[in-house]
């Protein structure tokens, strides 16, 4: 078993519900490690994203020009149905950078 240290995602978000990771292969675990979400505009802006399906940010508030870091361990199993993390902001100054390990 083939464990990979991986970046998820790394980049801008848009301001509508976009795929930002999708698990490669029938045969492949995720365990979704850290998010991080920067704003980088001088005004609050707001995120939502879901995981396999399962929401776990919805409309969080993020002060201008802050960070916002989760730490977790949340698994998106071999054959989970829809095995991808979904996420939008309220503006595209929201960057999010998504880190896992993918288990083969």
């Amino acid at each position: 078993m083939a464990t990979t240290s991986k970046v998820l995602f790394r980049g801008a978000a848009s301001t509508s519900s976009t795929t930002l990771y999708t698990v490669p292969t029938t045969s492949t675990t995720t365990v979704v490690t850290n998010i991080l979400v920067a704003n980088t505009a001088g005004s609050a802006a707001s995120f939502d994203m879901s995981i396999d399906g399962v929401q776990i940010a919805n409309d969080i508030g993020i002060a201008a020009n802050d960070t916002l870091s989760l730490d977790m361990k949340q698994v998106i199993p071999a054959n989970a149905t829809p095995k991808i993390i979904v996420g939008l902001a309220s503006a595209v100054t929201v960057n999010f950078h998504i880190s896992g390990v993918e288990i083969v």
